[in-house]
């Protein structure tokens, strides 16, 4: 939220026309098209894409500054602060769901398909399978006929455990940078806000080597059978939102140095953060249920 007084600021600002919405459905346009192109062996897909990502980007930079200015002029009243935040409580939910649907395809593999597929009816079909997890030994991947290359299956020990310490720490420098504005002492939250970010940067070149790890000397791959398409999903689509996080901790931190935000009214601020907590819990769950069960 904006540093500016706003004992002025309208009952509910409704801002005017504005072009941005229809600019980003555009670029997303040009996204789809050249990705869906792409992937069906079409060289032009990609600068679709390309062109796509990079319209869309400089839209919502637009977007998001025009927003800025309106915090800043004091045009946002409480009752825009809690639009805001019933927004990004939605918003999150929408992303419990999200995983929760992939913790549940993880849940059904494991505890419904693979035995099914091991059971007495489809002994027939499939005589040398067994229903086993992780599904890495000989004819338990789901593929008997031996269309899945072998691989070896990934435990918490040491890239996950580190990666479990960094954000944890993150959430903890995060807490303290909150506390920190919440007591007015602007250098020690950019100084902790800074900290955030670099540790969840960290997370991601960790997460990358893990991956390359993986490929190159455990040949896990997302066409592994069921244990690596739902591990790369879960893992894969988590280290996004810990990039998305990381770089609304980053503009937020770059906003703090610009002089944005005070003591009791910084819901930008507080909107990463809910993020951001999210994201780490979100991390815990998939450490035990991954790399542990």
């Amino acid at each position: 939220m904006s540093g500016t007084t706003q004992g002025a600021a309208p009952y509910y600002y409704v801002p005017g026309e504005s072009r941005h919405p229809i600019m980003a459905a555009a670029g997303l346009f040009f996204v789809i098209l050249g990705a869906g192109q792409w992937v069906n062996g079409h060289e032009w897909g990609k600068w679709s894409l390309f062109f796509g990502l990079a319209w869309w980007l400089l839209v919502l930079y637009q977007w998001f500054r025009d927003a800025i200015r309106e915090s800043e002029s004091g045009l946002y009243s409480r009752k825009i602060d809690l639009s805001f935040r019933w927004s990004m409580s939605w918003f999150i939910f929408s992303e419990v769901m999200l995983f929760g649907a992939f913790f549940t395809a993880l849940w059904w593999g494991r505890a419904h398909s693979v035995p099914t597929l091991g059971g007495l009816e489809n002994a027939l079909l499939w005589p040398d399978f067994k229903a086993v997890w992780p599904s890495m030994a000989a004819g338990a991947t789901a593929s008997p006929a031996g269309t899945v290359e072998p691989f070896q299956t990934v435990g918490p020990f040491w890239l996950p455990t580190i990666n479990t310490a960094l954000l944890l720490t993150s959430g903890v420098t995060l807490t303290i940078a909150h506390h920190a504005l919440r007591e007015n002492h602007r250098g020690r939250t950019i100084a902790f806000m800074w900290a955030t970010v670099v540790l969840g940067f960290i997370f991601l070149c960790v997460q990358g080597y893990e991956y390359y790890h993986l490929y190159t000397d455990l040949n896990l791959k997302l066409s592994s059978g069921i244990f690596g398409s739902t591990f790369y999903m879960l893992t894969g689509f988590h280290g996004f939102h810990v990039f998305v996080g990381m770089l609304m901790l980053f503009f937020i931190t770059l906003r703090l140095q610009k002089g944005h935000f005070t003591a009791d009214k910084h819901f930008g601020f507080e909107g990463a953060a809910w993020y951001w907590h999210f994201v780490d819990v979100v991390w815990l769950g998939l450490y035990v249920l991954v790399y542990w069960l």
